[in-house]
């Protein structure tokens, strides 16, 4: 695993959010960064049972795919994930960081290659596919893709990326064996992994109130609204 890039990161754990301020912050802090000058990893998780979409998808395909709602568009690709019991996360990074320029191929295996570390660190051994495995169309927890995190050849870990003038926003979702298995130790897992390894030290990100503003704008006016999230 190579993280690469500045020594210090900064870490949101924003808690328990809708639907459409999940989607509202990850665009938020995606525009934020290049200011923000470093990566931000934002752990997060549901007030309620949802799914999100991926941006190209069609919604009166995904409707008929899953009975959660609400229903949100993301702003990255991929397809349908179930959000009742999983564990989520982000990463943002700036166009001048070093994952801006992998390929969308290497900055997924990057991104799962720590989540296995992670994991591992917990005394529990996944592996990464080694190649796709094809099962329903647009369901990204049904087979799974190359790189993805697998346990028992069970998937378990996927993500969805988006890169703009802003910089690059990876979506995670972790859907966590049926274990004895805390999130808590899992998180710090993946920080403890990053320091150790990498060296990277961990500040916590204070959203500024024009951020803030910004998260309200969003959740408000787009991800909220049935107008974006059925466009396609």
């Amino acid at each position: 695993m190579t993280l690469t890039g500045p020594k210090t990161w900064l870490l949101h754990r924003s808690g328990a959010g809708g639907a459409a301020h999940n989607m509202a912050l990850d665009e938020a802090l995606l525009e934020a960064v290049p200011a923000l000058a470093q990566p931000v990893l934002r752990f997060y998780s549901w007030t309620e049972a949802a799914a999100s979409f991926g941006y190209f998808q069609k919604y009166a395909e995904i409707e008929q795919m899953t009975l959660l709602r609400p229903l949100v568009r993301r702003p990255t690709g991929g397809g349908l994930v179930p959000h009742d019991a999983d564990w989520t996360y982000s990463l943002m990074f700036p166009p001048n960081d070093p994952w801006y320029a992998l390929k969308a191929t290497e900055s997924y295996q990057r991104v799962h290659e720590w989540i296995q570390a992670a994991f591992l660190r917990l005394d529990i051994t996944t592996e990464l596919a080694p190649c796709c495995r094809k099962a329903l169309p647009g369901q990204c927890f049904v087979g799974h893709e190359k790189s993805d995190v697998l346990w028992h050849d069970r998937k378990i870990a996927g993500a969805a990326q988006r890169r703009t003038r802003h910089g690059l926003l990876i979506q995670g979702s972790v859907q966590p064996p049926p274990i004895k298995l805390a999130r808590a130790d899992w998180e710090q897992a993946m920080c403890d992994v990053a320091h150790l390894v990498e060296g990277i030290d961990w500040r916590e990100l204070q959203l500024a109130s024009a951020l803030s503003a910004r998260i309200a704008e969003l959740t408000q006016k787009t991800y909220s609204k049935p107008a974006y999230n059925q466009r396609r």
